[in-house]
């Protein structure tokens, strides 16, 4: 009778999580993945299970590029960073034979991604170190402002994936506290992850270039330098986040090779974890790719999946939207 009564509350309390998703996560469509959120939130958010976990170590984390919005055809603060060499070149004039500003100005961007974060943050370096944290605020604002994405002509923040945003929102409903961990510049990601993810500042983990306290006309100033400070990528993701929030995580989100530390890190810990794979599929709402691609590559983590309990999100199969403005159906099988 015991076990009945315990079987009965426990069905209760999934079909109530589910409702409650069914309302917080309209842009899923059912299937294992979905179903494998809703029993994870359920179980360690309800205070009578085994499983519970108290509110303060319900940390989840997600990868950005490819997880939260797209990185094709390349990561957006390539494109970011190509901008500011373009707007650069003319005080420049030594770039037009100089690599990777040469191939940058005659439109070859393969080199700059297969160069990963650190390549990107070396770029950075170039065209930003010197000016303070505000100003780099303010170039970072101004260009999500204006910029538009090659292929869907619509500014790149809007290029994020509604089914993520709602999870994170799900999460937070069940008392969860959400991070950004990338392998992207912190910088470049803090103006606008509140904004579009509901994500403070404070919560978001990324690469960095060194910094230093300084003093402008007798105002007090944050100046970048010309110095990598910490990759957060690969392995540095679980380092960065033990640096940064001081909790294993008990979710996880990422999407290509890069995530794959982070991943193992985060659900190998002794209490209930779960972690999640976005999975590119969708050639005809965003873009399919996994194996040998040049941005995204997703090989290691797509082999072991299986066998650590990762859940593959299949974007054709799993989200009848992509982005938010996507009225259009998930395609057919």
């Amino acid at each position: 009778m015991r076990l009945l009564t315990v079987a009965t509350v426990w069905l209760a309390l999934i079909s109530h999580a589910a409702i409650a998703a069914g309302d917080e996560l309209p842009s899923w469509n059912e299937g294992p993945a979905r179903a494998a959120i809703i029993e994870f939130v359920a179980r360690v958010s309800d205070e009578g299970s085994l499983d519970f976990v108290p509110a303060e170590q319900r940390i989840a984390v997600f990868d950005n590029d490819g997880t939260m919005w797209s990185e094709q055809p390349t990561y957006f603060q390539v494109s970011f960073m190509v901008d500011r060499v373009k707007a650069l070149a003319p005080e420049r004039p030594e770039w037009r034979t100089t690599e990777p500003f040469r191939s940058i100005l005659e439109g070859d961007l393969s080199g700059i991604a297969k160069s990963g974060e650190r390549g990107i943050m070396e770029l950075g370096m170039a065209t930003h170190a010197g000016m303070t944290s505000g100003e780099f605020a303010d170039i970072v604002a101004d260009w999500f402002a204006t910029a538009r994405h090659p292929r869907f002509d619509r500014p790149y923040d809007e290029m994020t994936f509604l089914p993520m945003v709602e999870l994170l929102e799900y999460l937070r409903n069940n008392g969860f506290k959400t991070f950004v961990v990338s392998g992207g510049g912190i910088e470049f990601m803090r103006p606008v992850t509140e904004r579009i993810y509901g994500i403070p500042p404070e919560q978001v983990v990324g690469s960095s270039i060194d910094t230093r306290y300084d003093l402008e006309d007798d105002t007090p100033v944050l100046r970048r330098l010309p110095k990598v400070d910490f990759v957060d990528d690969g392995p540095g993701k679980p380092v960065g986040i033990n640096r940064h929030i001081g909790r294993r995580p008990i979710f996880v989100a990422g999407n290509s090779d890069s995530d794959y530390e982070m991943l193992r890190w985060v659900t190998s810990g002794t209490g209930p974890s779960l972690g999640i794979v976005v999975h590119h599929t969708d050639a005809a709402r965003e873009w399919a790719y996994d194996r040998g691609s040049s941005v995204g590559r997703l090989e290691k983590v797509l082999d072991e999946a299986p066998k650590r309990g990762w859940h593959l999100i299949d974007m054709k199969r799993d989200w009848k939207k992509v982005f938010a403005d996507d009225n259009r159906p998930t395609p057919s099988k």
